[in-house]
């Protein structure tokens, strides 16, 4: 039979502000995956957890989850337990299952509000629960135990396949910075002409800013133009692995006409026009940048003052240098105006194959340089100086070229490798949760 969870269960809001949480003996459980501790506790009980607000933030109803708890634990106060009256009458645990398998119509479908998404207890009290024999909620316990057990041997296996899929791009990347990938052409001129010729365009072109309205806007005059710091002289200790005759070692600020971030402070948010502003987490992992969703704008005359050093343009590199996505390389192919966060620098290269020198930014070889470079943060910090001073192998114009092909030819097998995995787990996952609605269904046949 149906039960509203109102009546055959307590429904309690959390005391706890997260953020304030003293850390303690006891469990506080949380909004995310990951629950805090706490010296305190709320309940000494088995309850059902429902969060209180969107997961996904503001905007947008979503659930991630519907946790189960027992014993003494504290409770942030953007959920509420769920403790049913009598636990002979039906368990938290099946409740829980229940609940989190069938959130999205159960409770998601209950949340509301346009920006700040929340779900009222009153509503969640309204939710109608099937109640089967205790002897069949436990079996349903069992069972979804016995199918997480198999969901996360699975979760195992096709991590492994895509760690080898990430491994295999990776020896792609590796024999093509040591020239292994295609063969060399003695036709070809040797890059330490091609070297040249980028040294004399970068005299020519000198250091400037490459925004006309910054370079006319009030915060920009009587500013000096920074003279570049000389580049050092490359070790023997510095170069890892042998390069082909006609390739050349350099350094990364060598062959590029610009390598800078833009002004260390962060802008305010506008709502209605503005410039969009990015940061690293718009640095995607298929290999794009992220112009659409949730972007962040600012104002023009943010834009004007933060840009006064460089502002991106098609086919520069934005790359990633503080944080979690540190060595992220991705080319703009845009021409829209734009400004990245100081989380990411701008380069602009001089060398005629960009891709190439994206290929090589993206590579272990080059993310070892950018990762053993940080400053010893908390959180990663890779200066301006240390990026310009990565060692790059420089292969003729024209093997660029054929490497490029041949990169893009081999990563395309992988990227179908790694949807097939994609999709194989994603089948996995709606097999095992198909067998538990199979169950509840049964249930409720059985009780109609």
């Amino acid at each position: 039979m149906k039960y509203s969870l109102g009546d055959i269960c307590t429904i309690t809001k959390g005391a706890t502000g997260i953020m304030k949480a003293v850390p303690g003996e006891y469990t506080m459980v949380a909004l995310g995956e990951a629950n805090k501790t706490h010296n305190e506790f709320q309940f000494d009980t088995k309850a059902v957890i429902i969060p209180l607000v969107s997961s996904t933030g503001h905007g947008h109803a979503s659930m991630k989850r519907v946790k189960y708890q027992e014993g003494k634990f504290a409770l942030g106060n953007i959920l509420c337990a769920v403790i049913p009256n009598d636990e002979n009458f039906v368990l938290a645990k099946y409740l829980q299952i229940y609940l989190h398998w069938n959130r999205k119509e159960l409770l998601v479908s209950q949340m509301k509000g346009m920006a700040n998404v929340s779900l009222p207890m009153n509503r969640i009290a309204d939710v109608e629960v099937i109640v089967p024999s205790m002897e069949e909620q436990r079996h349903i316990v069992d069972l979804e135990a016995k199918l997480v057990e198999k969901e996360n041997e699975a979760d195992v296996v096709f991590a492994d396949q895509l760690t080898q899929i990430e491994n295999l791009n990776q020896a792609i990347l590796q024999e093509a910075v040591q020239g292994k990938l295609v063969p060399q052409d003695p036709n070809d001129e040797p890059a330490s002409e091609l070297l040249k010729r980028i040294k004399a365009e970068k005299e020519r072109f000198g250091l400037k800013p490459t925004h006309d309205k910054a370079l006319n806007s009030p915060a920009f005059k009587g500013r000096a133009t920074k003279k570049e710091k000389p580049l050092p002289p490359i070790k023997p200790e510095e170069i890892p692995f042998e390069i082909p005759e006609s390739w050349v070692w350099c350094r990364l600020g060598e062959i590029c006409s610009h390598i800078s971030d833009i002004d260390h402070s962060m802008p305010k948010a506008v709502k209605i026009g503005g410039v969009k502003f990015l940061s690293a987490k718009d640095l995607l992992d298929d290999g794009t940048i992220n112009f659409s969703k949730d972007i962040k704008y600012i104002s023009e005359d943010d834009f004007l003052r933060l840009g006064r050093k460089i502002v991106p343009q098609k086919d520069d590199i934005i790359y990633s240098r503080i944080g979690a996505k540190l060595g992220k390389a991705r080319i703009v192919h845009t021409n829209e105006r734009f400004l990245v966060s100081y989380s990411c620098c701008t380069i602009r290269t001089l060398n005629p194959e960009n891709i190439f020198l994206n290929f090589i930014l993206d590579s272990g070889f080059v993310l070892k340089q950018a990762s053993g470079n940080t400053t010893l943060n908390s959180i990663p910090d890779l200066g301006i100086q240390k990026i310009k001073e990565f060692v790059i192998p420089l292969p003729p114009h024209s093997e660029q070229t054929r490497i490029v092909v041949e990169i893009e030819k081999q990563l395309a097998k992988t990227k179908q490798l790694k949807a097939h995995i994609i999709s194989n787990q994603q089948a996995t996952k709606q097999l095992l949760k198909a067998l538990l609605h199979k169950a509840f269904v049964v249930e409720e046949t059985v009780n109609v």
